[in-house]
């Protein structure tokens, strides 16, 4: 779920574009005119301390979601913690700033530049010459040749995720010295920078069985402020101790332990003071808030009232109502009676276990920034409805996206504002605001633009397979299509319930959550593609499971030319009553079947989804939820295709012309039908885009990749394939006294300078819990 640093980068990140006028030409200009990347909307929160500050020695115990099966970043099955170790044992040539932008490690780099473009592109990189493995090998161009040729693509024997860039690379030579690295690359390529973070020794790239199981279970050469100590699978946790050879900066802490501990588990262990640092989900952050007695935004509406009281208010009552009975029935059975006494016992002693564990919670404080990766509406364009780009414009025009980011984020104190690009999120250099090449909320153009495509309220529909629902059947499931987690028969859907004023949703701790500003908002738990081993970072060669080439049998990709007017001009009359009638063609309602995960941290996604259904209820399209478990959700639904509607999340890239082309590459069909797709799960995809992200990944002009990267973004808008909605929140729970530690926001941890306060030293708040 955390997402700091270079790390492995997940290869991040429309059907054809409408005509070659769709997307004005002042707006295109426009985008490259100014720099238009800001600032980042919430700052990190992480109680910066000066070194001084913080006593030597010390243990930190860290949740992760797992210990993960690789140890190497580069496998398919790499997942965020993975990226954890490596961060704080292995080099890394660049490691990302608060902004969210690369930043050259002087612990690694002395200096790093492009020193010929003709006839080829070299780049020299000047390594610190204090730079050494733990076995005291000097780090130097033959770990670095040893990476390329691994990861080049070149041999198959290496079982990697991705190659991308590192097959670029004509030759790797060493400099005028030891401490000089030549990279020579057959082709230019713009995120050069991305390369070699982390860089491993050549004891673990040299070889294809060092590479493909060796460094899975163990690193027994490292080169960072901390050395990997342990990896115990019986009690699930890391343990990574002081490098004695470092020569940067010395960590303060003597270990960090890194404890697999499930999200819906840490509550109890933070209670039981077994964690010093956990991401948290919201309601597991207002019992923290509630503990210290905060009453900050997330604490929510009746926060008062402390689940301890809660419980003390139980026993007095049960106990009153106990004696009244007794009082009312001399001749009451005395084994009732017992069972009152042990009732009452029971509940006392809860309350004084909470007392307990809430005096625990006082030791700690939620730090609280926005997470570098934000959560889309996928829009499925392979077939069915949605193949049509007029009906995926529709659906995005009749979003509000400023509510949805607000239902999310406004109970949080995070700034509620939605994404407006595919490729960066604000602070990021390549950042602009490009929704307005779609367009934004408008119910009337959302249903000229259904209309045009021969949509009609209240239209025929015919008896098709069993199963099938007429039009105005919205929020259930077809027959037979019934998934892990779905509701029963009869049973409404999240979009019914919330448009009807019914269920009402229920915190953890027992209290009513409120609606629109009141909600509870928050985590959409751990649907980020490409992290925590939810989807594949890229596709390699170990990774057939996924699908290397993901396919939908018998489907042909649909290639549709739009024809010139087929986006209805602003005015074109919608038909009558098309709010509240459901819409049909040729004997078909339009019905788009929503598909939801049912996993720990889902429920801000599923308040996201009603409010979604409303939305699209009021220009005329009806949905059909399906829950489905959470193992399935990206394997057998996402990345196969079986959805219309889905919710997840990317992860931002600092490099988003190499990360981001496989997301939005233009499906290839094959001779069989098949489709493949690379990482593009909504199937929709343009030549133009493709060729933009080509451009732009092979100009040297940082300017001019930067104003390449935001054409091909303004183009993604357009096709409506995805719709992006708000930069995910990032709530982690941390003791008091740990300082440069917590909510990372962009920027990549620094583990030497995390550790504990001297005693008797305080450091300010930061400003988002003032």
């Amino acid at each position: 779920m955390s997402h700091d640093g270079l790390g492995p980068r997940a290869a991040m990140r429309s059907v054809a574009f409408l005509t070659a006028g769709a997307l004005a030409v002042p707006l295109l200009s426009a985008c490259s005119a100014e720099d238009e990347a800001g600032k980042p909307l919430a700052a990190q929160d992480i109680a910066p301390a000066a070194r001084a500050q913080i006593a030597d020695g010390g243990t930190l115990r860290w949740a992760v979601d797992a210990v993960p099966e690789t140890l190497n970043t580069f496998q398919a099955d790499a997942d965020a913690t993975t990226t954890r170790v490596a961060q704080a044992v292995l080099p890394s040539m660049y490691r990302l700033d608060a902004n969210g932008r690369p930043r050259a490690n002087p612990d690694f780099l002395e200096s790093a530049e492009v020193v010929d473009t003709e006839p080829r592109q070299v780049v020299l990189y000047r390594l610190n010459q204090q730079a050494v493995w733990s076995d005291g090998r000097e780090i130097g161009a033959a770990d670095f040749a040893a990476q390329w040729r691994a990861l080049s693509g070149k041999d198959s024997a290496y079982w990697t995720a991705r190659n991308a860039g590192y097959d670029r690379i004509e030759k790797i030579e060493r400099g005028a010295n030891d401490l000089e690295v030549r990279v020579t690359f057959a082709r230019p390529y713009a995120d050069w920078r991305s390369l070699f973070s982390p860089l491993y020794p050549k004891d673990v790239m040299g070889t294809p069985d060092a590479f493909n199981d060796g460094a899975r279970r163990r690193l027994k050469v490292t080169a960072g402020p901390f050395a990997l100590k342990q990896v115990d699978r019986e009690k699930d946790r890391i343990r990574l101790t002081r490098n004695p050879r470092w020569w940067g900066r010395p960590a303060k802490l003597t270990e960090i332990v890194l404890a697999a501990v499930p999200r819906d588990e840490r509550a109890a262990h933070l209670a039981e003071g077994d964690l010093d640092v956990a991401e948290i989900d919201p309601a597991v952050a207002r019992g923290i808030d509630s503990a210290a007695g905060a009453a900050g935004p997330l604490s929510g509406p009746g926060a008062g009232r402390t689940a301890a009281k809660v419980l003390r208010s139980w026993a007095v009552v049960d106990a009153s109502d106990a004696d009244a009975e007794e009082n009312a029935d001399a001749d009451q059975d005395q084994n009732q009676g017992d069972r009152d006494v042990h009732a009452r016992g029971d509940l006392r002693r809860a309350v004084a276990a909470w007392e307990r564990q809430r005096k625990e919670l006082r030791g700690y404080e939620v730090r609280k920034s926005l997470e570098p990766a934000y959560t889309q509406l996928a829009l499925n364009g392979a077939d069915g409805p949605l193949a049509d780009e007029r009906v995926r414009r529709a659906v995005a025009r009749a979003l509000d996206r400023k509510e949805l980011a607000k239902v999310v984020l406004k109970p949080l104190g995070l700034p509620a504002v939605p994404v407006g690009s595919h490729l960066a999120l604000s602070g990021q250099e390549a950042y602009a605001d490009n929704s307005g090449a779609l367009g934004g909320q408008d119910t009337e153009e959302a249903q000229a633009l259904l209309a045009d495509a021969g949509w009609v309220a209240g239209g025929p529909v015919e008896k098709g397979e069993k199963g099938e629902k007429a039009a105005g059947s919205e929020g259930e499931t077809a027959e037979g299509e019934k998934s892990d987690g779905e509701k029963s028969d009869g049973e409404k859907s999240d979009g019914e319930k919330e448009a009807e004023g019914e269920g009402d949703r229920t915190a953890d701790d027992g209290e009513k959550a409120g609606r629109d500003d009141r909600s509870e908002g928050g985590d959409d738990g751990t649907y980020i593609v490409g992290q925590d081993g939810k989807a594949p970072a890229e596709h390699g060669r170990d990774h057939e499971d996924h699908g290397r080439r993901l396919a939908q049998d018998g489907k042909q990709y649909l290639n549709r030319q739009g024809a010139p007017g087929a986006y209805a001009p602003r005015g074109t009359a919608a038909p009558a009553g098309a709010a509240r009638e459901a819409l049909a063609k040729d004997g078909k309602a339009l019905t788009l079947r929503f598909v939801l995960p049912t996993g720990p941290g889902s429920d801000s996604l599923h308040l996201v989804a009603g409010r979604i259904t409303r939305m699209l209820e009021k220009v005329g399209i009806r949905t059909e939820t399906t829950k489905v478990s959470d193992e399935s959700y990206f394997k057998d639904h996402i990345a196969s295709g079986d959805y219309d509607l889905a919710l997840y999340s990317w992860p931002a890239s600092a490099f988003p012309a190499t990360d981001a082309r496989p997301i939005y590459a233009k499906p290839v069909p094959g001779a069989d039908g098949s489709l493949s797709v690379e990482q593009n799960y909504t199937r929709v995809g343009t030549d133009q885009v493709d060729q933009l992200f080509d451009q732009a990944v092979s100009t040297l002009d940082e300017e001019e990749g930067r104003s390449l990267i935001r054409k091909a973004d303004a183009r993604i808008w357009a096709a409506a394939g995805s719709i992006p909605l708000y930069q995910r929140p990032q709530l982690t729970a941390v003791r008091k006294n740990l300082v440069n530690v917590g909510a990372f926001g962009f920027q990549t941890p620094v583990y030497e300078d995390m550790g504990f306060l001297k005693k008797g030293v305080k450091v300010s708040a930061s400003p988002s819990r003032k």
